[in-house]
């Protein structure tokens, strides 16, 4: 069933108006006719259940049939703290961390990042398309939010930001002990708001790492091998939401 994103404000009397890039969608890609089903969803975690009710130029209109409360979404919230990485991979990773249940995703500036945003222009069009990732990304997999990807921050602003955090990880590469990892794991409740901090190519210098630390980041080991940037914060990613969701 197709899934579309609403606000509050488009929800009348039984109906829902459906306006913006959506309508061209639904009537010249998907061919959609009157009848035919759909969810709306209001980004909070409620799911409306719904039939197509009319098709206008500028708006299709939804009659609702059902409300439920989304089921795809984690108790808790998980924030990505991701270190740029170089060409396309933050892309992948939007969109795989949306899959896995992330509810932020925060792009970070550090010492070993390669990428340069310098230019403002170019910022804002690297974020518009990392947001519609995300768009993409949540209706694939049936979320009941749109995880926001944030502005570039800095490292010392991406450390304050995750101060209002109930538990922090930062996976590191000179960190040893799968057990101390999963015991920090295991503290972790399906409740929390959880951030992961994940390095660039190059990981983090030793000072970053401790300077984390004192904003209660705790190095974790994610295995021997070494991995790819993109590879360190799904793997976390996988655990967390495996923690949070079943609740052992």
């Amino acid at each position: 069933m197709h899934r579309f994103y609403i606000v509050n404000n488009q929800v009348q009397d039984g109906t829902i108006h459906l306006t913006g890039e959506d309508v061209n969608h639904i009537k010249n890609v998907l061919r959609m006719r009157i009848g035919e089903k759909a969810i709306l969803c209001n980004q909070e975690g409620k799911d409306y259940y719904c039939s197509v009710l009319d098709i206008r130029s500028d708006s299709v209109i939804f009659s609702i049939e059902e409300e439920k409360n989304s089921d795809t979404e984690l108790k808790g919230k998980i924030f990505l703290f991701q270190g740029l990485p170089k060409k396309d991979k933050m892309e992948l990773i939007i969109q795989k961390a949306v899959e896995l249940g992330v509810y932020e995703i925060i792009p970070v500036m550090t010492s070993r990042t390669i990428v340069k945003l310098e230019d403002a222009k170019k910022e804002q069009k690297k974020l518009e398309r990392w947001q519609a990732i995300s768009v993409s990304a949540a209706k694939q997999s049936g979320r009941g939010i749109i995880p926001r990807v944030t502005e570039v921050y800095s490292f010392k602003e991406a450390l304050e930001y995750a101060n209002k955090l109930d538990k922090k990880l930062l996976p590191y590469e000179n960190e040893k002990g799968m057990l101390f990892t999963r015991e920090v794991i295991e503290q972790i409740n399906p409740a929390d708001s959880v951030g992961v901090f994940i390095g660039p190519e190059g990981g983090f210098e030793e000072r970053e790492v401790q300077e984390a630390s004192k904003y209660g980041f705790v190095p974790i080991t994610l295995g021997k091998r070494i991995l790819r940037t993109e590879t360190a914060g799904l793997t976390a990613l996988s655990l967390l939401m495996f923690k949070m969701e079943s609740g052992i």
